[in-house]
C-alpha cells in the first residue's frame, strides 16, 4: 500500500511539473550563434563560451533575434556590463531592418531602470523601477535576470527580487522572437551566459 502511495505520489507531482510547462533548454549553445539572427552592424561574437555584443564603428542600435518565435515562456540568463552597459532583452519582438515592434526587458547602467518594460516605437515605458530597487543591479559583475510571458503577464526578476509585474492587452497579442538589444551611442560592451528557456 505503502509503494501505491508513493508511486501515486510521485505520478501527480511529474504531472503537475509536465503541466506547468516543458523542460529546461539552453538558447545559446556557447560555441557559436547558430539559431540567432543579427540585425544591424554592431557585433555579435562568442568568446570563451560567452556571448558578446559589443558597438561597431556605426554605434548604431543592433539587435541578435532568436530565429524561433517564442510565445509563453520563462528566460533565465546572466549579464556583465562593461563600460555604458546600456541593452536590453525583448520578446515577442518582429524585426524590420533595426526597427523593432516589441517589449524590452531594460538592460542598463545604474539608475535607469534594469528590470523595467520598454514598448519600442509605442508607447514607451510601460513599467519602469522604484528608486528603491535600483541598488539591485550589480553593475560591473554578472547578474541573474529572470523572465516569466505567459498571455499579456510578464514579470521580471533580477539577482533574485521582483522588478516588475505587468498585465497588458497589446502584449498579450504579441508574436515574434526574443532578442537581445545594443543601444545606440557608442562605447558599449555587454556579456551575456547561460541563456536558458522553458516553454510554457
Amino acid at each position: 500500500m505503502k509503494k501505491f502511495a508513493l508511486l501515486l505520489l510521485t505520478l501527480v507531482i511529474f504531472g503537475q511539473a509536465f503541466a506547468a510547462g516543458g523542460s529546461w533548454k539552453p538558447l545559446f549553445n556557447g560555441k557559436n550563434l547558430d539559431g540567432w539572427k543579427i540585425h544591424g552592424t554592431e557585433k555579435w561574437y562568442v568568446d570563451n563560451g560567452l556571448l558578446i555584443c559589443e558597438s561597431g564603428p556605426d554605434k548604431e542600435y543592433g539587435y541578435l533575434s532568436t530565429e524561433k518565435f517564442y510565445d509563453d515562456f520563462e528566460l533565465k540568463l546572466q549579464f556583465l556590463q562593461e563600460a555604458d552597459g546600456n541593452s536590453g532583452v525583448f520578446l515577442r519582438s518582429t524585426f524590420e531592418g533595426t526597427k523593432v515592434s516589441g517589449w524590452q526587458v531594460e538592460v542598463a547602467p545604474p539608475n535607469h531602470d534594469t528590470g523595467g518594460i520598454y514598448e519600442s516605437y509605442g508607447r514607451g515605458w510601460l513599467a519602469q523601477i522604484p528608486d528603491e530597487k535600483e541598488n539591485i543591479l550589480k553593475m560591473g559583475k554578472w547578474n541573474t535576470m529572470k523572465i516569466r510571458v505567459e498571455g499579456g503577464h510578464v514579470t521580471t526578476w533580477l539577482n533574485g527580487k521582483q522588478m516588475v509585474d505587468l498585465v497588458d492587452e497589446k502584449i498579450a497579442e504579441g508574436k515574434g522572437s526574443i532578442a537581445l538589444q545594443i543601444h545606440s551611442g557608442g562605447g558599449i560592451k555587454v556579456s551575456w551566459k547561460n541563456l536558458k528557456i522553458r516553454e510554457l
